[in-house]
């Protein structure tokens, strides 16, 4: 297959309207979000949800969630909309917060991986809101690459994973957040916590009260669990070399790190680090990679996937990454880690 490219900023509509026919044949086309780029297919298509699975090599019991452009296109895809999430979309939507519904028979089990539940997000990115648009369609899409990669955060790391096995790559540039939406299970009497993101936990609580969060964020999922959310049971994020977290003091993690890259080295192996900008350059001899500042967890949050795929870029053998707080915008960015490191925890 060959692949389009067409560059989309904005609402530049022969692109959008290239795009949307596409969909509707039943087509895949990567785009931005305000979050990372999307794989989309038309979400209400059984056939066209299962080739995002077979592109992505993802597994089929891993749920998609769907992108609509308006409110008015989530009543016919549900079978209820709490009060509790009306307050969440007036709060967060458009924008990177997805919400977890009882499912109508309008929307297919191949995109809700078998679930009576299905997940739905309206992005605020501008090219993203005018492809959606066009296409007039819920349109399914999980991050733009292949299954457990790191997601992308801009069109090279899509046309790294994807040229070739889809019809379309849209690329809008760098996105804006770096890190998935958060999702919130709202099909319930009490909303969830399912998935960390830009929204935090202490935003979210402002609308909901007392918000329960899922065991699976911080811990590895049971192999029998069945994901209610995208990013639930599997390892994701990861970059080709193992990766490991040291979490401890910072002079105690920064003599750890040095131990083990010296080792790494006499082996002959290229050892990485990932560090903040705060202790980078204690890691003299490795192969280091600056995510940001631990005063900024947003900043971190924007650079964490583009690093790890740097580290590929750079054949790594073997990397260690510090430990960042997990309060606020933190909580995403070592939930993210944690997946990619497959629960690889060192504690000194």
């Amino acid at each position: 297959m060959k692949t389009i490219i067409r560059k989309m900023y904005g609402a530049e509509e022969e692109v959008a309207a290239e795009a949307a026919e596409i969909w509707r044949r039943g087509g895949l086309v990567a785009f931005p979000t305000e979050t990372v780029y999307g794989l989309g297919a038309n979400g209400l298509d059984g056939t066209a949800s299962a080739k995002i699975y077979a592109a992505k090599c993802r597994p089929s019991d891993n749920p998609l969630i769907l992108h609509i452009a308006s409110r008015s296109q989530l009543f016919p895809l549900v079978k209820s909309v709490s009060s509790v999430a009306l307050a969440l979309m007036d709060a967060y939507w458009p924008g990177p917060l997805t919400l977890i519904f009882p499912k109508s028979e309008l929307v297919p089990y191949e995109t809700t991986g078998g679930l009576e539940t299905v997940a739905v997000r309206m992005p605020s990115h501008p090219a993203a809101a005018c492809l959606l648009r066009k296409a007039g369609l819920p349109i399914a899409a999980p991050s733009a690459n292949r299954s457990g990669r790191p997601s992308p955060t801009n069109a090279a790391h899509v046309i790294e994973d994807m040229d070739g096995r889809i019809d379309m790559i849209i690329d809008g540039g760098e996105v804006g957040i770096g890190v998935e939406s958060t999702i919130v299970d709202v099909s319930g009497e009490r909303p969830v916590l399912l998935r960390p993101g830009f929204i935090t936990p202490e935003m979210l609580e402002k609308i909901t009260g007392e918000l329960e969060r899922d065991p699976v964020i911080e811990r590895k999922a049971d192999e029998n669990l069945r994901p209610k959310a995208p990013g639930m049971k599997y390892r994701h994020y990861a970059p080709k070399a193992e990766l490991t977290i040291v979490r401890g003091k910072p002079d105690d993690v920064c003599r750890y790190i040095n131990g083990q890259t010296a080792a790494a080295r006499r082996q002959g192996l290229v050892a990485g680090v990932l560090a903040s900008d705060e202790t980078a350059d204690r890691y003299p001899d490795a192969l280091v990679k600056r995510v940001g500042s631990c005063s900024d967890m947003g900043q971190v949050a924007h650079n964490l996937f583009r690093v790890l795929r740097e580290f590929d870029t750079d054949k790594a053998d073997v990397i260690y990454s510090e430990s960042f707080s997990a309060e606020g915008e933190g909580l995403a960015v070592m939930n993210r880690l944690m997946k990619a490191a497959g629960h690889r925890i060192i504690d000194i």
